[in-house]
Formats: C-alpha cells, sequence, structure tokens
C-alpha cells in the first residue's frame, strides 16, 4: 500500500467525517492564502502539524519529509523575489558589485518572499492534512456530492494513482542499477539516468494498459465507482472548526 495511503486509512482521525476534515482544511488554506500578515501562515501551520501529529498520530518525521518536498521549489521562487540585479545600489538593503553590477536585496521584497514562502508552507500543510488523514475515495466521494464532474473525479483517481506508481518504478530501477554500480561516476550516472527515464516511459505504458485491462475485466463503463462506509455528522467538530476559523480571521484582521 502507498504510504500516504496507508496514513489515510489508519489514523486517529479516520472515524472522523470527511466533510468535517475537508471544510476545515480548504477554509483554513484559504485564509492562509490570503492573509495580509505573516503572523497567520505560522499559526496555520503549527495548528496543522499539532492536526497531523497529535490529533491523527502520525509520526513527525513523516510531516517534515513531506514539508521538504516543496521547500526546493519555493527556495526557488523566495531567491528570485528578493535578489535584485542592476547598475544602481540607491535603496537595496544589502548588496555586493559584481563586474560592474549591484547584486543586492530590497527590504521590502526580502519581507513580501518570507511571506510568500510561509502562505505557500502553510497551504501545503493543509493539503497535506487532508491527504494524511483522508482517503481518496472519501475526497471522491464528496466531490461527487458537490456536482464535480465524474471526468474530472476519475482523472484525479487515475493521476493519483500514477504518481506513485511513477515513483516506485523508478525507485526499483534505480535500486537494480545502484546493485550492478551504475552510479560510481559522474559518466556512469548520467547514462544510468538516461536509461532510467527510457525504461520508465515503457514500463509505464505496460502499467497503463495492464491497468484498463483490470478494469474492464471488472465490468468499467466509464465511470470508476468506490464503495464508502457512512460517517457520523458530529455537531461538536463543526463548533470547533467555527471558532478556530474565526480565530484566523481576527488575526488577519488585528496584525495586517
Amino acid at each position: 500500500m502507498i504510504a500516504i495511503d496507508s496514513y489515510a486509512y489508519n489514523n486517529q482521525l479516520k472515524s472522523v467525517h470527511p466533510s468535517e476534515k475537508s471544510l476545515f482544511a480548504i477554509m483554513t488554506m484559504v485564509i492562509c492564502i490570503t492573509s495580509p500578515t505573516i503572523l497567520t501562515p505560522l499559526v496555520i501551520l503549527a495548528l496543522m502539524a499539532g492536526g497531523i501529529i497529535v490529533k491523527a498520530g502520525i509520526p513527525a518525521r513523516v510531516f517534515i519529509k513531506l514539508l521538504l518536498i516543496p521547500l526546493a521549489f519555493l527556495l526557488i521562487s523566495v531567491v528570485t523575489i528578493v535578489v535584485t540585479v542592476s547598475t544602481d545600489p540607491s535603496g537595496l538593503w544589502l548588496y555586493q558589485n559584481l563586474y560592474g553590477y549591484t547584486i543586492g536585496i530590497h527590504y521590502p521584497d526580502l519581507v513580501q518572499a518570507v511571506h510568500l514562502f510561509l502562505k505557500s508552507l502553510g497551504a501545503v500543510s493543509c493539503l497535506y492534512f487532508l491527504a494524511l488523514t483522508t482517503p481518496i475515495t472519501e475526497l471522491i466521494t464528496i466531490l461527487h456530492k458537490i456536482k464535480v464532474p465524474y471526468i474530472i473525479t476519475e482523472l484525479m483517481v487515475l493521476i493519483y494513482r500514477f504518481i506513485f506508481v511513477f515513483m516506485d518504478t523508478a525507485i526499483t530501477i534505480r535500486r537494480a542499477q545502484s546493485s550492478r554500480l551504475g552510479y560510481v561516476s559522474m559518466k556512469s550516472t548520467y547514462r544510468s539516468i538516461s536509461q532510467l527515464f527510457s525504461a520508465l516511459i515503457g514500463k509505464m505504458f505496460l502499467k497503463s494498459r495492464d491497468l484498463y485491462d483490470s478494469m474492464s475485466a471488472r465490468g468499467y463503463t466509464g465511470e470508476i465507482r468506490v464503495l464508502t462506509k457512512k460517517y457520523p455528522i458530529n455537531p461538536k467538530n463543526y463548533v470547533i472548526i467555527t471558532v478556530l476559523e474565526i480565530f484566523l480571521i481576527l488575526i488577519n484582521l488585528l496584525w495586517r
């Protein structure tokens, strides 16, 4: 079983209604994205970390490893916002002259970059909360209830499935190459990587064909149907969600 799916099916919040978890994650993410202050994303990040680690019982190392995945992309985005290259050093907070150009940082740009970084990290943590506590089949059921077209939900299921199939296949091929000393030098590394990608294309094509054949053998007629169980609705959870969201909105209003 895929690791994220394993945690989604086996966590301490698995008995909570999926609509409650989805409402909490989506509303919090919207507040995070629209936040005018740096404080709100920090509070949301701490809130989601507590929900995942303390309430759901998922190990902290899993949450930290998942946060490291988008970190490289976020850092690149931050650098492009922060660093300014010009011929005039006036207005720069920190700068260095290099070959007739001035490379520096504007303080407002630095604040904006930090704000964007924290908002992105807070929004990602909201998505991780939903993914780690709610199985994909339950999310699809919720999307069907709000009248999302079936073609979109089916593409979501297939893409979600093949992301992890792709990763598992790549890891298997790389492990086989490493056992044959495929990465002992720079030259062999480049050759192994090119062979890995070429092998992935063929294997993923075969796996997609096998998946379609298995679905057709089980009566697939153009619509993926999933079995879901009924969850009790807990009014207490809606009260808690409302209080938390009001608290976050007040932070936005008071510290803007």
